[in-house]
């Protein structure tokens, strides 16, 4: 997993291994500072040798900006290689989430998505950081001031070989129970997004029906749980800092304590014990920072798993090798189709479904809320694959063809119309990037969004603002069509996409598809029987099955539920 992860350092790998080589200078002078220190006490300040004084303190001045210079360079380094590991990274998550099919997204929240993508990465920047300095800067520097501590008293260094112990077995207690904690509180961080999310999404439903402050009692209690868990998690973390300090301190005392015996004694100089304190200080703050560097492992470990869990996401549904580039026609067929979103033959959406759909063919389909409608249709560009039988476009199974080349000849207007920020120009482009304005103009014409866009000052230069704020629902049905019609698809798909413009705008929106797709086969899933009674034939769906299947004559003498749908629209139409 780790090794995984850290492999997105990529080309910032130089400035990752560079850090902990200045670090070592940095290190460097400050052992050998507190040694000259010693020498000046020792030779200089007893023997009154002023000369020596001002000489070996002008090298200890020279060590400490030669130690600044390394710490500064190691820092810069540091920054650059964690923010670089950290671009990657985000980079990598995020090609990862694009290649995901449908039922990869549904495994995985959005919400949790954009905080692996998010908080996630952050925490693994700042460890990382921490990482390259101090896991290299605290046993360079442990080992180096022990040595130097041995060498001037090793008598005296017994009180922290006592120390170190204490230190590790109080770190290890706490990381095996901060792990799950800090886990348990990024989950809450999810539930947090997902408030938040969900709020600015339908910001309009919550104004609409006066539901602020009901909204700010559900965020106001997601926020507390995440204090909650954030304070369940970190008062374990924040144990150490006084434990740590607990032993440093008494040690600093019991060594102070037996070092003035032997000076009195004369076992020992004073300007020794002064830097003996100086190393005693460098050996438990490196202790200190190497506990704090296993604390921020603990805590970015649960983000190394779910950032993990997302890279190692097989997508569903992938291009085979030697892929098929060239969709024939517009001919679709379903052979003893059956998918479950949970891949549970016990529950599924659809039921053996078998339908043969010539290229060209208008197909008409309607039926109940949750009658499977929208499922049928997204097995046809593989949004979705079957989980038995197979789906077959222009001859050929749909996994035989390349994602790429199926998608191109397959347009979707979906149920949610998505538009991006951008003006309605780029948006439009979407369908075709180098569509020109003679061909989008066209287009629109055909969806009939043409009037309404040269009625903004701006025209097709309009900026649409964030998902298409500025439109309304019906403007919005409209563009859509007309970006799905520049991709010139061999088939096409309106999941219910007209269902909020008026029936006469309906009536010219079918009229252009009948006159320019006449050779693309048309899918118009919607709920009002006028919008697929010119069908060339209509599919009445119920339960994930196909009930009835005909024309608007045929359908209104053989089918009762097509009969009893028309009858129900056309009185409310008269009343």
């Amino acid at each position: 997993m780790i090794a995984k992860i850290f492999s997105y350092v990529g080309k910032y790998w130089k400035q990752a291994v560079l850090t902990p080589i200045t670090i070592m200078g940095e290190v460097a002078m400050e052992v050998l500072i507190p040694y000259v220190m010693a020498a000046i006490i020792n030779n200089g300040i007893n023997k009154g040798d002023i000369g020596y004084v001002a000489k070996m303190g002008g090298l200890m001045v020279c060590m400490a900006f030669v130690s600044l210079f390394f710490g500064a360079v190691a820092g810069r380094l540091s920054a650059v290689a964690a923010v670089g590991f950290a671009k990657n990274l985000r980079s990598a998550l995020f090609r990862k989430v694009q290649s995901f099919s449908f039922s990869n997204v549904d495994k995985f929240s959005t919400a949790s998505l954009t905080t692996r993508l998010t908080t996630d990465v952050t925490n693994i920047q700042n460890a990382f950081m921490m990482f390259i300095r101090m896991a290299f800067r605290s046993p360079i520097m442990l080992i180096f001031a022990l040595v130097m501590a041995m060498k001037m008293n090793i008598r005296l260094s017994v009180v922290f070989l006592c120390a170190i112990p204490v230190i590790i077995i109080g770190a290890v207690c706490i990381l095996g129970t901060a792990h799950p904690r800090f886990k348990a509180m990024l989950t809450r961080y999810d539930d947090m997004n997902a408030r938040v999310q969900e709020n600015l999404i339908g910001i309009r439903t919550v104004k609409a029906f006066v539901r602020e402050d009901y909204e700010k009692k559900k965020f106001t209690d997601n926020t507390e749980a995440v204090r909650q868990a954030q304070v369940r998690a970190e008062k374990l973390v924040i144990l150490s800092m006084p434990l740590m300090q607990l032993i440093m301190y008494a040690s600093i005392v019991a060594i102070l304590w037996f070092g003035a015996h032997m000076i009195v004694g004369e076992t020992m100089a004073l300007g020794d014990l002064t830097s003996f304190i100086t190393y005693v200080g460098q050996i438990l703050i490196s202790l200190m920072m190497l506990s704090f560097l296993f604390m921020m492992f603990i805590i970015s470990r649960a983000s190394l798993q779910r950032i993990y869990e997302v890279l190692i996401e097989t997508p569903d549904v992938v291009s085979p090798e030697n892929a098929e580039e060239n969709v024939a026609d517009g001919s679709v067929s379903f052979r003893n189709v059956s998918f479950s979103y949970f891949n549970d033959m016990s529950n599924l959406a659809l039921d053996h479904i078998d339908l043969d759909i010539k290229s060209g063919e208008t197909i008409g389909i309607i039926g109940g809320t949750g009658s499977s409608k929208t499922t049928l249709v997204q097995l046809i560009p593989r949004l979705y694959d079957a989980t038995e039988g197979e789906v077959l476009v222009g001859g050929r199974n749909v996994r035989e063809y390349s994602i790429k080349s199926l998608r191109d000849n397959v347009a979707m207007v979906l149920q949610k119309n998505v538009l991006f920020s951008g003006t309605i120009r780029e948006n439009l482009r979407w369908g075709d990037p180098n569509a020109t304005d003679e061909q989008i103009e066209d287009a629109c014409r055909s969806a009939c969004a043409h009037d309404f866009i040269m009625g903004f000052p701006d025209g097709y230069d309009t900026d649409l603002g964030q998902g298409g704020v500025n439109v309304s629902g019906g403007q919005k049905q409209r563009l859509c069509i007309a970006r799905a019609l520049l991709k010139k698809p061999k088939i096409i798909i309106l999941d219910d996409s007209t269902s909020a413009v008026d029936t006469a705008t309906d009536s010219s929106i079918r009229k252009a598809f009948r006159e320019k797709l006449a050779d693309t086969t048309t899918f118009i899933i919607a709920q009002r029987i006028s919008s697929v009674q010119d069908a060339d034939r209509i599919i009445v769906m119920d339960d994930g099955r196909i009930t009835d299947i005909g024309t608007h004559e045929q359908l209104l003498a053989s089918s009762s539920v097509y009969r009893e749908v028309y009858d129900s629209q056309q009185k409310g139409a008269e009343e």
